[in-house]
């Protein structure tokens, strides 16, 4: 039973909706194509390992990192180190002066420092016969010194040759030069005039080489132990070399220890990556000790002007008390009351400490009012410890250079700049709230301490005046004094902390030259990537044309989507003309026809008699239709059946060419009535096969192929010959062979291998699954069976039967896998 027959018995209601739906990707010839395509994949990797190759040996730039541990102490916040309340606002938390100090690393001021400090906008390197090697500047025999107050040329490539007795010759570009200099005095361009380019000349060491566009100095290193063909120098400005530095900076804590930080520097030369950590965080340290002597250099100058005004007074005092024990004898009055003295004297000191506190309170308030934080005095010289004022001065002085820097961006409308102000205000607020409790609390504590004093003044008003005088000097004296001690007391307590201050940062390991490997680039991922890349191009050429193509290249494909049964497949044509089986009757495709006419008995009904009418079709021309009616009507013949071919293709007639007949009269001439039957019919060598050509091409084809003669033309041929094979117009052109369909036993559908598109065979599929045709069947033409993927129809080589096997050799994959099973096969 030939495959598919069931769908013609049986036509479900699932197959008519799914019928004519092609898959748009097919997998598995795409596979195919993949591996048909081998060559281009072996090529193509060939070429990326060697492009991969030379990238890693000559243009892959090394990438260094070094890095730095240090540990931060806990115990130092002050006014210049937020804590918890500013890194609350800002989302930060965890170790909040660790935090500061990350800032603090990658912060544009701190590193700005560095590259003015170190003129690290002054880049080294030289060049090889293909790439460049980056140089640390104790690297290079010479370093550039450049005039600042010379305007400079930046991204200009200075080239120094050595040449004798310690000489350099200087080789700028042939192009390049630029009227717009950079100023590192501004740090800014300015446009000069146009020039010629500076020609190349030789200087000797510490001798200054000037042109319109540079200015510069150089400089001997006698640290460098490497000597160079060349050393090529390159400025940048400052603002480009800060932001390319602290994008190679890295802030890291430790995870089971908060306070320790390692910090990492990557770049193209080792050296520099070290002397720069060092030099940064030892730079840090010092603006950090400088930050934590900042507040008790502010309190003891502070607490010093006080000291110096309490001085005179008490002085002032000293003498009026003096006065009055020589002048008046009252130094020692009888009958004093003493217990009530000392209270009165206990309490005046604190009275006196207060108000040196309020005094106090005051600067910092007016300190906080005007901004000006680096004159900020410590908390305890107005006698409390806040932390929560302390956090706010510091958020203060954090969101004050906030919106200085955003100033320069957002407008003072913007939304951005709306909520920074609105963060200020609210710690502003806060401050002040902090303040207005301290002076309501010392405020209260003087009312107490004047009600006590009124009290112990009751008991000495019985004392004569004169005698009050003195008691009042003395308690003048004793407040003052009081006073004078307070603040010494203070100020002995910030100069001692200013002597023993030290900063609060400790490098744990310095960074150092270790020989450390590069850290990249990563030249195993490259590789993989430029590898895969190339491997991806013929794949990605494939996957796109696999899925632009709409070809029909697939069997199981065109049954599945169709679910027409399929008749035979028909292998490519390999002889001069379409008459296959005739010139070739042991080929394997003359053996697909022969196949191709048993199975044709399932299409047509058994009845006996009459001729039976095959009409053959296809979508196209092109598409293999008469070949496969010549072959098929020649193979008939040669079983001993009476066939006649008909030409009905009127519009393209090739029948005769094949048979070598004359096309002056054929079915166009009948059909008109030119001629009679017998004047179109002409035999062939096979006795049982006669043709009768298409003629002339008429005017009107379709007007004749559907007219009753024609009709007739067929019936009288069913009485006279066993098999009646039609050769139609394409369906897809004309729908002549639509209506011929009508009078034929069987229809024959051709679909050509890689030649028909999927789109076409839509309509003859819908016209079969609605029961518009009946007894119809594919034959799938052109079909290569060497490439070894075919739906199991017809015969393969290799079997030492067909012809064409004395010159098959079976494909390597075959070959391999034969090889395989014998292997295992063995006993």
């Amino acid at each position: 039973m030939i495959p598919g027959k069931d769908t013609q018995i049986e036509k479900k209601e699932a197959q008519k909706e799914n019928s004519g739906s092609f898959a748009m990707f097919d997998i598995e010839h795409f596979l195919r194509r993949v591996l048909k395509n081998w060559y281009w994949f072996v090529f193509m990797f060939i070429t990326g390992y060697s492009i991969a190759w030379v990238y890693s040996k000559y243009y892959a730039q090394n990438i260094y990192s070094s890095n730095l541990s240090l540990s931060i102490s806990n115990n130092t916040s002050s006014y210049f180190t937020p804590n918890q309340t500013i890194n609350f606002i800002w989302g930060q938390g965890g170790n909040q002066d660790g935090i500061y100090l990350k800032k603090m690393l990658l912060s544009r001021s701190h590193n700005e420092f560095l590259v003015k400090e170190l003129n690290l906008f002054v880049n080294y390197s030289t060049k090889g016969t293909i790439k460049s090697t980056y140089l640390d500047r104790d690297d290079s025999p010479v370093s550039l010194e450049i005039d600042k107050k010379h305007l400079q040329q930046i991204n200009y490539p200075i080239t120094l040759l050595p040449k004798s007795n310690g000489t350099y010759e200087v080789v700028l570009p042939e192009e390049g030069q630029s009227t717009s200099l950079y100023s590192y005095d501004i740090e800014g361009f300015q446009s000069i005039n146009n020039y010629t380019r500076p020609a190349n000349k030789i200087i000797k060491v510490n001798e200054w080489y000037t042109s319109p566009n540079l200015r510069f100095k150089l400089v001997p290193n006698v640290n460098a132990k490497i000597s160079f063909n060349n050393v090529v120098v390159t400025l940048n400005s400052v603002n480009q070399s800060v932001n390319e530095i602290i994008s190679t900076i890295g802030v890291e804590f430790d995870k089971e220890i908060s306070t320790i930080m390692i910090i990492s520097k990557s770049g193209y030369n080792l050296n520099s990556t070290v002397n720069f950590l060092n030099k940064s965080v030892n730079e840090l340290q010092k603006k950090r000790l400088e930050d934590k002597n900042t507040v008790n250099k502010n309190t003891t100058a502070y607490l010093q002007g006080n000291l110096d005004i309490i001085r005179k007074k008490l002085d002032s005092s000293s003498q009026v008390l003096n006065y009055l024990k020589t002048s008046e004898k009252l130094y020692n009055i009888k009958d004093k009351d003493e217990r009530s003295l000392a209270k009165i004297k206990e309490l005046e000191g604190r009275k006196a400490d207060i108000i040196s506190k309020v005094n106090s309170l005051n600067t910092i308030r007016n300190t906080l009012q005007s901004q000006n934080f680096d004159k900020m005095i410590a908390t305890n010289a107005a006698g409390f410890e806040d932390g929560f004022f302390t956090a706010t001065i510091s958020e203060l002085k954090a969101l004050y250079a906030k919106r200085q820097e955003m100033a320069t961006i957002y407008k003072p409308s913007s939304e951005p700049m709306k909520e920074i102000n609105r963060l200020i205000g609210e710690a502003k607020l806060g401050s002040s709230n902090s303040l207005k409790n301290y002076y309501t609390k010392y405020s209260e504590e003087i009312n107490k301490i004047d009600n006590e004093i009124v009290n112990a003044d009751a008991d000495l008003a019985s004392f004569p005046e004169k005698e009050r005088k003195y008691l009042d000097a003395e308690r003048g004296y004793n407040m003052i004094e009081a006073t004078y001690n307070s603040l010494l007391s203070r100020q002995n307590e910030a100069q001692m902390n200013v002597a023993t201050n030290k900063s609060d940062i400790t490098v744990i390991d310095p960074a150092k030259n270790l020989g450390q490997k590069p850290i990249g680039p990563n030249v195993k991922l490259a590789k993989t990537g430029i590898i895969s890349g190339m491997l991806l191009l013929p794949l990605l050429f494939i996957l796109v044309g696999e899925v632009l193509d709409s070809k029909i290249r697939n069997i199981k494909e065109l049954l599945s989507a169709t679910k027409i049964p399929l008749l035979g497949v028909i292998g490519n044509n390999t002889n001069e003309n379409m008459l296959t089986v005739l010139e070739q009757p042991k080929a394997s495709v003359s053996e697909a026809f022969r196949g191709l006419r048993a199975n044709m008995r399932f299409l047509m009904n058994n009845e006996e008699g009459r001729g039976k009418v095959i009409l053959l079709t296809s979508s196209i021309g092109g598409e293999g239709k008469t070949y496969v009616s010549i072959n098929l009507a020649s193979v008939i013949g040669l079983s001993d059946k009476k066939t006649i071919l008909l030409g009905m293709d009127l519009r393209k007639p090739k029948i005769f060419g094949d048979f070598k007949v004359d096309n002056k009269y054929g079915i166009s001439n009948y059909l008109t009535g030119e001629v009679g039957i017998d004047q179109i019919i002409n035999k062939t060598k096979i006795p049982n096969l006669d043709v009768a050509t298409s003629g002339p091409i008429p005017p009107n084809p379709s007007e004749l192929l559907m007219s009753q003669r024609n009709i007739k033309f067929i019936e009288e041929l069913k009485g006279k010959y066993d098999f009646i094979i039609i050769d139609s117009p394409p369906v897809g052109l004309v729908a002549d062979s639509y209506e011929l369909m009508k009078y034929s036993d069987a229809n024959i559908y051709v679909v050509r291998h890689e030649y028909t598109e999927k789109y076409m065979l839509k309509m003859i599929t819908e016209k079969y699954h609605n029961n518009e045709i009946d007894n119809l069947g594919l034959v799938y033409n052109d079909y290569n069976i060497k490439q070894g993927y075919g739906y199991g129809y017809g015969y393969g080589y290799g079997y030492g039967y067909f012809d064409e096997d004395k010159n098959y050799k079976e494909p390597l994959l075959i070959r391999i896998r034969n090889k395989v099973q014998v292997l295992f096969n063995k006993k």
